[in-house]
């Protein structure tokens, strides 16, 4: 049977048919529907980890104890899974185990551009790359028996437009597959340096094993036309180029990444005149092909960064195409912005009213960098906003103890920010954390953390309560405040920011967007007491306008959150009566 599937959800249908048996993984776009999908099917296990790293942990233990098990996440979650990625190369595997990570070319939702490639070849782990939905959905099962077959974890490659998009998928039955026996093996699971060493040659001699396979299988297939022009290339960028070439020039289509086909390589580049790599992000296969001392174009002549599009192929390869259609008149910018009644807002607004340098993290509380607020002035990686503020404070001293906080999501908190936290409480500087809880994961798309009590498939869960846990950590003040109270925020920022000691302050209400949440009238805004001071503007709220000189409600937007009406000194903000 054939179905239009999401590359994601092609990908979860692949780990169905694989038999696969366990799922961890912690959301990032554009990976995080691998696993909502997959949980669609009962006979998986899936559920959300607190970061990446124990997401790999735990499948690896799935493996080790015998059933198929797969991780997911994004290209920079795979930084923090890069611990067990390295190690787990060198135990191997029991059950398949595969790691799926989507790259984002052009930074839709990411903080960096990063070829996930590096990984795999610095950590000698097989990758395969997909093209389309149906190759997310073979390419899968095909991962995990090459696992089992090498011994080893196999890493699937996507990108933001092979997961996004859609293509035809034929599925198929599910594959029944006995779990393995597990066996007592020291020397093989145990990576203390003795046997370490002696994994170390298995690692080698896996891969060239690999790369022989890679030489003969259908995952890398040669496409021959034209002979004048050879393209060498992956994953969507060979979608790009069939959609601008056709059949008139000659592709070789890589599905196996890392290890490369040296003599296939070798024996498509002598059939043609010209020889070119088409990639995204780095010149990974591009730099392979001179390492053979092939002649080879690439990087000369595409860009390192963004997204590719079938006019930019045609256009580096002078082939005429198609011109995008020009407006007379450019559209003005739409920035992304809090949505209205965002319970982050109020706070961030008695920050900036504050003067607080505010060091900010990974989320949709990120968004308080842009105007009116540009509250922001820092953002790294998940967690890094409390682990800065103590090296921060440490350096500027009292002053900048008295004015700078750290703000921190309530699942980036328990994905990263715990270990920050004790840090702070055990060299001991004057900093104030501020924990955004939202109760949900709301950058991805409302996932469940190990705050909310609920789990993957929205049933309950063990939950684990902030308060409690920051004192448990060596933090003495810790105190609660409603974001949509200005005055309360204020007065809990003056005074944690006075305190000679590390606290924490619970920004808690749920986002407004989550089902559950029940929201009051919109507001209106009475005309005849509006000045036009554009007060209420100073908050950045969507459904807040102005024309003709007086403030605008959009009714279709407003949650009656009242945070406005507490900056309006006219009374100008009512309640519908």
């Amino acid at each position: 049977m054939k179905q239009l599937m999401l590359g994601n959800a092609a990908a979860a249908r692949g780990l169905y048919e694989a038999g696969c048996a366990l799922v961890s993984s912690y959301p990032g776009t554009p990976s995080t529907e691998i696993t909502e999908e997959a949980a669609k099917y009962d006979e998986i296990y899936c559920e959300w980890a607190p970061n990446e790293k124990v997401a790999l942990e735990v499948a690896f233990g799935a493996s080790l104890a015998g059933k198929r098990a797969f991780c997911g996440m994004k290209h920079v979650g795979l930084n923090v899974a890069a611990d067990p990625l390295f190690t787990v190369s060198y135990t191997g595997v029991n059950a398949g185990l595969v790691i799926g990570v989507a790259d984002d070319p052009g930074m839709h939702s990411s903080q960096n551009e990063q070829d996930s490639r590096h990984h795999a070849i610095a950590s000698k782990i097989p990758m395969l790359e997909p093209s389309d939905s149906d190759e997310a959905r073979r390419f899968m099962k095909l991962a995990f028996e090459l696992s089992e077959e090498y011994d080893t974890p196999v890493l699937l490659k996507l990108c933001t437009r092979i997961s996004h998009s859609q293509s035809v998928v034929s599925v198929e039955p599910r594959q029944q597959i006995a779990a393995k026996p597990y066996h007592k093996d020291i020397e093989k699971n145990v990576m203390m340096p003795g046997m370490a060493r002696k994994r170390h040659p298995f690692v080698e001699d896996r891969m060239r094993r690999l790369a022989q396979w890679a030489e003969t299988a259908d995952i890398n297939r040669v496409e021959m036309g034209g002979t004048a022009l050879g393209i060498l290339t992956s994953s969507t960028c060979y979608q790009y180029v069939k959609e601008v070439f056709g059949n008139e020039v000659s592709i070789l289509k890589l599905g196996m990444v890392n290890p490369l086909p040296e003599q296939l390589i070798r024996d498509f580049a002598s059939k043609v005149e010209r020889l070119v790599v088409v990639e995204e992000l780095d010149p990974v296969l591009e730099t392979y092909c001179k390492s053979l001392g092939l002649k080879v174009e690439g990087k000369n002549l595409f860009p390192l960064e963004g997204e590719f599009s079938q006019n930019l192929i045609a256009e580096k390869l002078g082939v005429a195409h198609v011109q995008s259609a020009q407006l007379e008149e450019a559209l003005p910018p739409r920035p992304p912005v809090m949505c209205a009644g965002c319970p982050h807002r109020g706070l961030f607004y008695a920050l900036v009213k504050n003067k607080c340098t505010v060091l900010g993290d990974i989320g949709c509380y990120t968004l308080a960098a842009a105007a009116p607020l540009n509250a922001i002035e820092m953002t790294l990686c998940m967690g890094a906003s409390v682990s800065s503020i103590h090296g921060f404070n440490k350096a500027m001293g009292a002053e900048g103890e008295k004015r700078t906080v750290a703000v921190i999501g309530d699942s980036t908190f328990m994905h990263s920010g715990m270990t920050g936290l004790a840090n702070i409480a055990y060299n001991q500087s004057n900093s104030t954390v501020i924990i955004l809880d939202n109760s949900i994961t709301g950058m991805t798309g409302h996932q469940q953390n190990p705050t909310t009590g609920y789990n993957i498939k929205g049933d309950p869960a063990g939950k684990i309560d902030l308060e409690p846990l920051c004192r448990a950590m060596g933090i003495r003040r810790v105190r609660v405040v409603d974001p949509y109270d200005l005055a309360a925020c204020d007065t809990a920022i003056r005074e944690e920011l006075a305190a000679q000691e590390p606290s924490v302050i619970i920004s808690r209400r749920p986002c407004a967007l989550l089902k559950y949440v029940k929201h009051q009238p919109p507001l209106i805004v009475d005309k005849s007491n509006c000045t036009g001071c554009k007060a209420c503007m100073k908050l950045g709220c969507p459904a807040i306008s102005f024309r003709d000189g007086k403030a605008e409600v959009d009714h279709t937007q407003c949650v009656g959150c009242g945070v406005c009406q507490q900056l309006c000194k006219f009374n100008a903000l009512k309640e519908a009566m």
